[in-house]
């Protein structure tokens, strides 16, 4: 059965997935009597495509893979759960990830009973291989990697990557939630020659489409396979089925924003250097800085004062004193620099 196949935990193995109405007959023009649906308020009444047929096509031809290599979620986090659930038996596997990091990753170990082991990423932070090799075993099913990282806004490199895959026979998921906002290339190429990569991206960011709760993992057939095995029925509804087929549509316009993302972003950046309070801002490829301030919740709180709400990052780990500043719109920027400068001049 091969490599993939006997990471599967035995449970699942052995699951017999359900089998709707909508899996047993994918026509469209009938008299549909099958799934015990209302027969008016049409079309809302049918239960959406169970495999999400017409929005994978145009997704498989965007990232030139084939259909079969994709998975959606309700979000990427329900990819995320449903990876855990796949490999990882609880009270006996582990999970490996970098610290700091997206934190639905440990949150979603625990509600499945995995160990969750935390590396600490260098004081650049860059990727600690050996310290993720050494914290690994085998009883280690996956690994966790956001690339570019959150809260850190930095992307790991394809050497550290490819070091990775010599040694990992688990499942190695990289996160490109943000890849849209980086100008290094990212990992879904590599799905077809690594049979254990799992690279999971979203709508929610460069698409501008959070509110629709649409994430993609793209991965070898054998791990899609047991993905599309574990999920619920009809777990992307069909509204939101219906917003990504016409967002997928409008790639000039998303394109357009990113690019002004990022020049806002770069401005920001540059900006933030000659503020008094902050010592540092990190490099981003994502659609966000994180910015070491001398206080941070002094500044924060300020900000929430003039109902300008940003995200205080001191409480993890390699952040003291860190701000996180989504990118907004020009003029949202333009706020937050004039707040910020009244902050100091109050506080001479």
């Amino acid at each position: 059965m091969g490599a993939i196949y006997s990471l599967i935990r035995q449970n699942i193995r052995d699951l017999k997935p359900y089998s709707s109405a909508r899996d047993e007959y994918t026509g469209e023009d009938a008299v549909f009597l099958d799934a015990n649906e209302n027969p008016y308020f049409h079309p809302l009444n049918r239960y959406p495509d169970p495999r999400q047929r017409d929005l994978k096509k145009m997704i498989a031809g965007m990232k030139s893979v084939s259909e079969k290599n994709i998975f959606l979620g309700n979000g990427s986090d329900e990819a995320i759960d449903i990876l855990i659930r796949a490999f990882c038996e609880p009270g006996t596997d582990n999970i490996v990830s970098i610290d700091p990091t997206y934190g639905m990753y440990e949150v979603s170990a625990a509600i499945n009973g995995t160990e969750y082991r935390k590396v600490p990423l260098k004081s650049d932070f860059s990727l600690n291989v050996d310290a993720l090799r050494d914290s690994s075993d085998q009883n280690t099913k996956i690994i966790f990697l956001c690339s570019p990282n959150n809260p850190t806004g930095n992307s790991f490199t394809h050497s550290d990557i490819n070091n990775i895959v010599k040694w990992f026979n688990g499942i190695l998921i990289i996160d490109e939630a943000y890849i849209d906002f980086s100008v290094n290339q990212g990992f879904i190429g590599m799905i077809d020659r690594i049979n254990n990569l799992v690279v999971l991206q979203t709508m929610s960011k460069a698409w501008g489409k959070a509110g629709i709760r649409l994430g993609m993992a793209f991965a070898g057939e054998q791990i899609t396979d047991v993905m599309n095995k574990i999920k619920p029925p009809y777990n992307i509804n069909s509204l939101t089925i219906h917003e990504g087929l016409t967002t997928l549509g409008n790639e000039n316009e998303k394109n357009m924003r990113v690019s002004q993302i990022i020049n806002d972003r770069n401005r920001l950046f540059e900006k933030m250097q000659k503020l008094k309070t902050v010592k540092k801002v990190y490099p981003s490829d994502a659609n966000f800085l994180l910015v070491e301030v001398d206080d941070a919740a002094g500044i924060y709180n300020y900000l929430i004062s003039k109902n300008i709400i940003i995200r205080n990052r001191s409480g993890i780990a390699r952040c003291k004193n860190c701000l996180r500043i989504t990118i907004g719109t020009t003029e949202e920027i333009e706020q937050l620099l004039k707040a910020w400068i009244n902050y100091e001049t109050s506080n001479k």
